[in-house]
């Protein structure tokens, strides 16, 4: 997706009369929704210094130009964007990563990362150069087009604001790898960076490089579950983006600080559906491995770990592939750093206790903090769907500051799933009242998300997508019991919605790789089956268990499933403090369907038992909110009106 496009004539002219920012601000609101005022006096900036670097006969006036390109399977967006064609007539895209940073410093033993002032605040970040060569890399990874019409992509960077020096940290060699990839230009490389353009650039190509970037076919996003077995074996399959390559690097560093010192490392990283915690667990997994470290993945989850195994058991025994692969209530009896790194994926999910019944071991969190040098917990507590989910940041840094730990805490931001649309997530925490955002009025529509009126559409929609690379599933809140015992029984259903001579059953008990079996498709899966994993499509059966009434959300835990342990133990909480416990099944509801509704990595079919929470839906989905143009007296203050504020309301 682009966000604005033209010539270079007409970029020149748009930045001459000052309305450059509006024209890409304009049409960022029609696509994606609201931006701050930081990034719109950013495109103020930035824009006049390419345009010193165009102003020059050297470079066509009718190349093409784009701002703003959403790098594909992601929700990051690449600056700035020239096309053309060279001397012999070659297809060649430049890309340009603007950065309007000052000052930055090196980082020692982290691969491509720098340290700089961003809000006012150090942080680290992936050095201009990497951050230019990892987006130009997805475009070649996932956008076919460009492989195929042999379009040549030249990422840099230009750092317009920063005045280099000598022995710079911005050129040293620890970044040369990626300086070769992607050059960088300074303050005052305005002319070199003209050169760099022209060089590659002779000639129009009339838009066409463009049209096929922008409508070129994107190949799907990989799937954890597809490119395990290429990781395990020690193939880069996923490219790290921003945040993702920080966080990665500085768990390699905590890991191999914990081994050669007394001291523990816990690393939390917080971070939302299709955030690539699980892509970054199990790399850590496999760098860490080869440094000969003791290292475990660990999820309570059993469904990701099964589906793992029967991946990887083409190339490697069971044996091997359980000593990874843990679930989170081992650890009671273990022994004070009986392991280099323990690496936790969905650690929202861990218990209190361990064992069938709930009384083995003291707390899991502390349990795995006492067994490894260093542990890594990826979070998201938004993610929390059962009444034993216990795990969060605040105990987990309790216990580690037990262990006189060092403790780092990090995010991560760029979306990956939902056709990196964050808006999607944005707007459907929104939706649910899990928190207020400002995509109350809808978001970016690349991502597939229909509403259907009856469930049998919604079943053939899935099938019909599920014969293209068996990557689509039915899932459904566990509002029906289990009456089959999954048992395959050409009478009895599970999930029954008459009015619509609608029946289903869920997943059989005699897999446990429901996600990936070939036949399972016939099956609906729950929240037990289908988190931590991912699929291209998704339907999602909204039960009854949350609806819409008087205006409001409303969860009503009492047309949960009796075969549901989710909300084991509500019954008893409700007698002895009813609020309380409306309160938290109120959470693990709204919950539950968010993990379901995000499991999609290119869409998500909805139905809704209660046919208000279906209208509430497409009233949501189809509202726009009118701009509110401020005063345009500086060409960029523009604000969108306050989103309206809601009260949650639960069962009663």
């Amino acid at each position: 997706m682009i966000i604005y496009e033209a010539t270079k004539e007409e970029f020149m002219a748009h930045v001459t009369n000052g309305s450059i920012a509006i024209k890409i601000h304009e049409v960022f609101m029609e696509k994606i929704g609201g931006t701050s005022r930081s990034e719109i006096d950013s495109w103020n900036k930035s824009m006049l210094y390419m345009y010193i670097v165009l102003n020059t006969s050297q470079i066509p006036d009718d190349i093409s130009i784009a701002i703003e390109y959403r790098v594909p399977t992601s929700s990051r967006r690449i600056d700035f964007i020239m096309s053309g064609l060279d001397e012999n007539g070659h297809n060649s895209v430049i890309i340009v990563e603007l950065k309007q940073w000052q000052d930055l410093s090196i980082v020692e033993n982290k691969d491509g990362v720098v340290q700089t002032l961003i809000g006012r605040r150090l942080r680290e970040m992936t050095h201009p150069s990497y951050q230019a060569w990892s987006y130009a890399k997805l475009i070649t990874e996932y956008n076919e087009t460009v492989r195929n019409e042999q379009i040549s992509l030249y990422p840099c960077a230009y750092l317009h604001n920063y005045i280099e020096t000598n022995d710079d940290p911005l050129t040293n060699v620890l970044y040369e790898k990626y300086l070769t990839e992607a050059p960088v230009f300074t303050k005052g490389d305005a002319l070199k960076l003209r050169g760099f353009i022209s060089l590659y650039i002779k000639k129009t190509d009339r838009k066409k490089l463009l049209y096929l970037i922008e409508h070129g076919k994107i190949k799907p996003s990989k799937s954890l579950q597809d490119a395990l077995l290429g990781m395990l074996d020690g193939n880069d399959e996923f490219t790290m983006i921003d945040e993702q390559k920080v966080v990665y690097e500085t768990a390699i560093q905590m890991a191999m600080e914990a081994q050669s010192s007394n001291k523990k490392q816990v690393l939390i990283v917080e971070g939302g559906p299709g955030t690539g915690k699980s892509v970054l667990g199990i790399n850590l997994l496999v760098k860490l491995t080869s440094k000969e470290l003791l290292c475990q993945y660990v999820t309570k989850n059993s469904a990701p770990r099964e589906v793992y195994t029967k991946r990887l058991q083409k190339n490697h025994k069971k044996a091997y592939i359980n000593n990874m692969f843990k679930g989170s209530g081992v650890f009671y009896e273990a022994l004070q750093n009986e392991f280099d790194v323990l690496i936790v994926d969905e650690a929202h999910r861990l218990n209190e206790k361990s064992g069938l019944f709930k009384n083995k071991g003291e707390n899991q969190m502390k349990e795995i903090i006492h067994a490894s040098r260093f542990s890594v917990f990826f979070i998201d507590e938004y993610q929390k769907i059962s009444m034993h989910d216990v795990g969060n940041k605040e105990q987990i840094k309790k216990y580690a500051s037990q262990y006189d730990a060092e403790i780092v805490e990090m995010e991560l931001e760029s979306q990956f799933r939902c056709n990196g649309s964050d808006g999607y997530l944005a707007w459907l925490d929104d939706v649910l009242k899990i928190r207020e955002t400002a995509n109350f009025d809808g978001f970016d529509f690349e991502y597939d998300f229909q509403i259907f009126d009856d469930p049998n559409e919604l079943r053939n929609q899935i099938f019909e997508k599920n014969q293209l690379d068996n990557k689509a599933r039915i899932v459904a809140g566990y509002c029906w019991d289990w009456k089959t015992t999954g048992k395959s029984n050409n009478n009895i259903y599970d999930i029954s919605i008459e009015e619509h001579n609608f029946y289903m059953s869920w997943n059989l008990d005699n897999t446990t790789t429901w996600a990936i079996d070939p036949d399972s498709v016939e099956q609906a899966g729950c929240i037990h089956t289908s988190q931590g994993l991912e699929f291209n499509y998704v339907g999602v059966i909204i039960g009854e268990d949350l609806r819409y009434k008087n205006g409001a959300i409303v969860t009503d835990p009492f047309k949960r499933a009796k075969t549901d342990k989710s909300l084991s133990g509500f019954k008893k909480m409700h007698k002895e403090d009813k609020q309380k416990a409306l309160d938290i099944a109120d959470q693990i509801i709204k919950n539950t369907y968010r993990t379901l509704m995000t499991r999609g990595q290119k869409g998500c079919y909805i139905y809704c038992v209660d046919p208000q929470l279906k209208e509430y839906l497409t009233q949501r989905m189809n509202r726009k909110q009118k701009l509110v143009y401020m005063s345009y007296s500086d060409n960029s203050s523009l604000a969108a009106e306050q989103p309206p504020t809601y009260q949650t309301n639960n069962y009663e």
